[in-house]
């Protein structure tokens, strides 16, 4: 019998597999776990038993830097968000909620922006650089223009969101050939049909590990991850210098007289489409009960 320590790279019908001294073990988690309501999640890195027979077991998990409840989904270095310039457009909204939640859960976003031969990437990647966002333009036309991003990713572990059409799976397939993911899907790279499962997988590589999460959608993020009103201010990294500048310690950054980030969208320091985005998704959840997000 040895002691191991790993990660788990993938959670399937009870079982963990968990990668740990360069092989891939499969254990079931010890039911203290369960009774904690702490079950195990991929990307924790666990403490195994690795017994001369029968089942290996996950005995300890570490101290997690940070958690999804859906996709369920641990200690994750960086969510990259890609969106196009055209077919489909993007959605300023879908994105800042996207960016938001990530920062939230102490996560940080990229956002690549497809299809930049087909029209401008400019406006979406100068718009989150000013916010302190990580942004870059891709272009399939152009295989080079992804040489940064998989700088950027190495060593992580990254989990990659988009609608469908966005080019999520052309952009996967320059980062890494080694995933030959099928057109449209990462999870072609399993066998699996279009969101027929929810099971999440890590793929090791460049150094680090890409998550495969199907279905992964803002719709998850809002509904699992809700962000409290009062942290969503916080979740704007644009907003940081200016948030003790206001009239009123009260300030929702609304629409109250005296608001530095008013002032701020005013003189174009921070772009209106940021600003628009803040007070929609405030004025979602001001109202929401700690009852309702349960």
């Amino acid at each position: 019998m040895q002691t191991l320590n790993g990660i788990i790279i993938k959670s399937t019908g009870g079982f963990y597999y968990v990668e740990a001294a360069e092989r891939i073990y499969e254990c079931k988690a010890r039911g203290i776990f369960r009774k904690k309501n702490n079950s195990p999640k991929v990307g924790d890195r666990v403490k195994i038993t690795v017994p001369d027979d029968g089942y290996c077991s996950v005995d300890e998990i570490e101290k997690r830097k940070n958690e999804l409840r859906r996709p369920p989904l641990a200690n994750i270095d960086m969510l990259v968000i890609v969106v196009s310039t055209v077919d489909p457009s993007p959605n300023y909204l879908v994105i800042d909620k996207m960016t938001a939640a990530a920062v939230d859960n102490d996560i940080e976003p990229v956002v690549v922006v497809s299809k930049s031969d087909l029209a401008s990437a400019d406006e979406l990647v100068g718009t989150y650089r000013r916010a302190g966002i990580l942004s870059f333009a891709y272009s399939s036309e152009e295989p080079a223009s992804a040489d940064e991003i998989r700088s950027l990713l190495s060593g992580k572990i990254a989990a990659f969101t988009g609608n469908s059409g966005v080019g999520k799976s052309t952009l996967l397939n320059t980062l890494y050939p080694e995933l030959a993911l099928e057109t449209g899907e990462i999870s072609g790279k399993l066998g699996r049909g279009r969101h027929t499962t929810r099971t999440v997988e890590l793929f090791k590589v460049g150094g680090g590990y890409i998550a495969d999460t199907p279905g992964f959608s803002t719709v998850d993020l809002e509904r699992y991850n809700m962000i409290d009103k009062d942290n969503i201010k916080f979740c704007f990294p644009e907003f940081k210098e200016l948030l003790t500048s206001c009239q009123f310690t009260s300030c929702s950054h609304t629409c109250e007289k005296g608001c530095a980030i008013l002032e701020a969208v005013k003189d174009g320091r921070i772009p209106e489409s940021r600003h628009q985005s803040y007070v929609a998704m405030y004025n979602e959840v001001k109202d929401i009960k700690e009852w309702q997000k349960r």
